[in-house]
């Protein structure tokens, strides 16, 4: 199994953290450009014309309320990247704070693999969520 978990706090208000997580072209790192519709997040991972596009469909979609965190499932539908990723922002005395859990397969690797994917995924969206916090 590939899930790893990443919890962020963020002196920002809940409204203003979900803005920022969610705004996905804030998702870019290295190599990759992220673009959405409304109902699809596409990140496109290359150089030039070689790469490959990790195609998520928005499936759940709860801003945060007074009365409720907020809370977004994405799942990924790629021949090459599957999994699912969801992200809550609650409301913290000091902010907010942002839990992100995302199973990522990368469908070539043998389950030999699966732990060190997590670790990279776990490293690298950790940067991002804390490069989007700010």
């Amino acid at each position: 199994m590939t899930e790893f978990r990443i919890v962020a706090a963020t002196p920002l208000d809940p409204g203003e953290a979900w803005r920022r997580v969610t705004d996905w072209p804030r998702h870019a790192v290295p190599l990759t450009a992220v673009r959405s519709d409304g109902r699809t997040v596409t990140a496109r991972t290359g150089a030039g014309r070689y790469g490959f596009d990790d195609v998520m469909d928005v499936v759940r979609w709860e801003p945060p309320t007074a009365d409720r965190p907020g809370t977004c499932r994405l799942v990924k539908r790629g021949p090459l990247i599957t999994g699912w990723a969801e992200i809550e922002v609650r409301p913290h005395p000091a902010g907010a704070v942002v839990r992100w859990r995302e199973d990522l397969r990368i469908a070539p690797l043998p389950a030999l693999l699966d732990r060190p994917t997590a670790w990279c995924g776990r490293l690298l969206f950790r940067r991002a969520l804390h490069a989007m916090l700010r």
